[in-house]
């Protein structure tokens, strides 16, 4: 086997488990978006909606539903922040991340008292927030796990670069955390209708077998589905 030859199948290996992957936390996403939305009548991992509903009710007058939702866009930022510190400091970066999105699920899945529903409603939005770290990127393409808004823009470009002469096709992956999404939210919808509130036990477990499954991805191909944190230079180095 030649060296190129040897190259392309490694490359193709890794864009495979990468697809993989991704299409599976999609999944993961859209099953927790659809339970969120079911049982709270908000967005847990859409922010843009969220965006656009605390603008809607600002503008009626509704102060407090503008105030939960823009507390939910915060706690989402935190999660992601969360997510890249937890990857960033982990051996297994996916693995962890997706552990730690299970346990955050299983915690809100015990808040099912009165009291408790707003805790259980911003500790959803932060897991979702949190798994956006699992994975960044595909063989140098961005992805989207919890927002299919870029993804889907980014695979319109794509077919009005092919159709002006541009036949690359490394775009057509964008589709995967669309699919991914579109698939979980249907099965979280049917186990929210089904289960009520156990829906979420429910992607807490699929969100802990996700982490089990990565364990067996080598810890080399882990890092190159997450961005490399550039070596920092003070001005004083520069100066010098």
């Amino acid at each position: 086997m030649t060296r190129a030859r040897r190259r392309r199948l490694i490359r193709t290996r890794r864009t495979l488990m990468g697809v993989a992957l991704v299409g599976s936390i999609a999944f993961l996403a859209g099953m927790t978006d659809a339970t969120g939305l079911l049982l709270t009548g908000d967005f847990v991992s859409f922010m843009t909606g969220n965006t656009t509903r605390a603008a809607l009710a600002l503008s009626e007058g509704n102060l407090y539903h503008a105030a939960v939702l823009i507390s939910a866009i915060m706690v989402f930022v935190l999660g992601n922040a969360a997510g890249i510190v937890v990857a960033h400091i982990s051996q297994r970066r996916i693995f962890v991340v997706l552990g730690c999105v299970g346990l955050v699920l299983a915690l809100a899945s015990v808040m099912t008292v009165q009291d408790m529903l707003f805790a259980r409603f911003y500790l959803i939005v932060f897991s979702m927030g949190m798994v956006n770290a699992a994975v960044e990127h595909i063989e140098g393409l961005p992805i989207g796990l919890t927002y299919v808004t870029g993804a889907l823009s980014r695979f319109g470009r794509g077919i009005g670069r092919w159709i002006i002469g541009d036949r690359r096709i490394e775009w057509t992956i964008q589709i995967v955390p669309w699919g991914g999404m579109l698939l979980g939210a249907i099965v979280g919808a049917v186990l929210t209708r089904l289960t009520g509130a156990y829906a979420v036990w429910l992607v807490s477990l699929f969100a802990m077998a996700l982490a089990l499954a990565a364990m067996f991805i080598p810890r080399p191909l882990q890092r190159r589905f997450n961005q490399k944190i550039a070596p920092h230079r003070s001005s004083l180095s520069r100066a010098k």
